[in-house]
């Protein structure tokens, strides 16, 4: 078993979405950033985007063959390494950054720009897997958790100041990585009803409407449990936290966010209606979405495409170019494709015979869920606008590759878990 050849034993199926979402999102780039006719446009341009990302697309098929070549025990063997120099990439953008719309996100090459958030990804994942995978490891002990979460927050203290708040927001998707792992439930349980007592707070205006629920709510809870399990200090004790929480909300907000998240958050809640400037971005990918109806206008036939009125349809809004050429039934084979994607990974990482590449097949599949549903929640507007790139549609040589040595490394480990017995 250990002279089979890699093309022998690696998923196809995941290869085949892989390079179809690629070809789909190249084509949706290509008529979101063409200018003129098609017939006077070169797929080589690179002086346009869709020149620029075809060459991204080439380079990334040496980039496969390389992580493919690698034997699959270099990644967990040296995980550590890959990670400490992902972290001392994003701590050189302080000192060699370039800064672009107000980030210091990216080393420029040239005319060429490269963004190591996108492969910290990968890089995090790579030691996360790899501190989980010791035998000694037990996510139920308070030490093990603190340990994994700092492995986690680690590239997220470096992201943040750049400012990068869409990137950092990918990595609390570990938490569910962990959970499967061990973690115990409070933690995500906490979390959700932190968010929910957020936006509960902020669409009321209200703390005490939310105090007066939580408080009625807890009551219920301690009438309708059973007698061993009621706690009077522990509802109580809940009760203080809760209005704590409640009342910062409006402080956090209005001292700590900037006035872009603030006004994007009150436009996302209703509070605030403003087409012509922060919210002319959704407004428009919800318009541009809506005129594709059933079955598209065609390809290169949109016309809010071709009239550019979504900006930076290439990036962060690329899936509006879906919508409105091809359609609901397009934009749902779209969406089709990443759940296959997504699934097949899960599928896959449950059959791994160690523990190293079963957590990391997790990681990689929920990075891929969280890009892809923030993605599409946001242009279509239950989402604030954070900045979010759809995984191998949006525009990016960083992002392209990013996600590519991301899944690959993984189709490494799968194709090579017959030698793992």
């Amino acid at each position: 078993m250990r002279n089979q050849s890699v093309t022998s034993n690696i998923d196809w199926i995941s290869i085949v979405i892989y390079f179809v979402l690629v070809i789909l999102g190249w084509l949706n780039i290509y008529s979101s950033s063409l200018s003129g006719a098609p017939e006077d446009a070169s797929i080589f341009d690179v002086s346009q985007i869709y020149g620029k990302q075809f060459l991204f697309i080439l380079f990334s098929i040496p980039i496969i063959f390389t992580v493919l070549a690698v034997e699959a025990k270099f990644y967990e063997k040296y995980s550590i390494i890959i990670f400490a120099v992902s972290l001392l990439s994003l701590l050189g953008l302080f000192a060699f950054g370039k800064v672009i719309a107000g980030q210091r996100c990216w080393y420029g090459i040239g005319s060429f720009t490269l963004q190591p958030s996108e492969f910290a990804k990968a890089a995090t994942s790579l030691a996360l897997a790899k501190y989980l995978s010791d035998v000694q490891v037990n996510l139920r002990e308070m030490q093990r958790q603190l340990q994994a979460l700092f492995i986690v927050f680690l590239p997220v203290m470096l992201i943040l100041p750049q400012p990068d708040p869409g990137s950092a927001l990918i990595y609390f998707v570990f938490f569910f990585v962990l959970y499967r792992e061990g973690l115990p439930g409070w933690y995500l349980v906490t979390g959700f009803i932190a968010i929910l007592l957020f936006i509960l707070t902020l669409a009321t205006n209200n703390p005490y409407i939310v105090i007066g629920l939580t408080a009625l709510a807890l009551v219920v809870n301690y009438y309708r449990s059973r007698l061993v399990d009621r706690n009077i200090f522990a509802s109580i004790l809940m009760f203080f936290m809760v209005t704590a929480f409640t009342f910062s909300v409006n402080f956090v907000f209005n001292n700590v966010f900037k006035q872009h998240h603030r006004d994007r958050f009150n436009i996302l809640l209703g509070k605030e209606v403003d087409l012509k400037g922060v919210g002319y971005n959704t407004n428009q990918s919800e318009i541009a979405i809506g005129s594709g109806g059933w079955f598209g206008k065609g390809y290169l036939e949109g016309t809010q495409t071709k009239g550019g009125f979504v900006p930076e349809q290439h990036t962060d809004y690329i899936f509006t170019t879906v919508g409105e050429e091809w359609g609901f039934l397009g934009s749902l084979m779209v969406i089709a494709l990443f759940a296959g994607l997504i699934l097949r990974i899960i599928y896959l990482a449950e059959r791994q015979k160690t523990k190293f590449s079963r957590v990391y097949g997790y990681c990689v599949a929920g990075i891929l869920f969280i890009h892809f549903f923030v993605n599409i929640a946001m242009v279509i507007g239950i989402f604030p606008t954070i900045g979010v790139p759809l995984p191998f549609f949006s525009y990016g040589g960083s992002g392209l590759w990013g996600f590519t040595i991301l899944l690959f490394i993984f189709l490494k480990m799968d194709a090579n878990k017959v030698n793992e017995w």
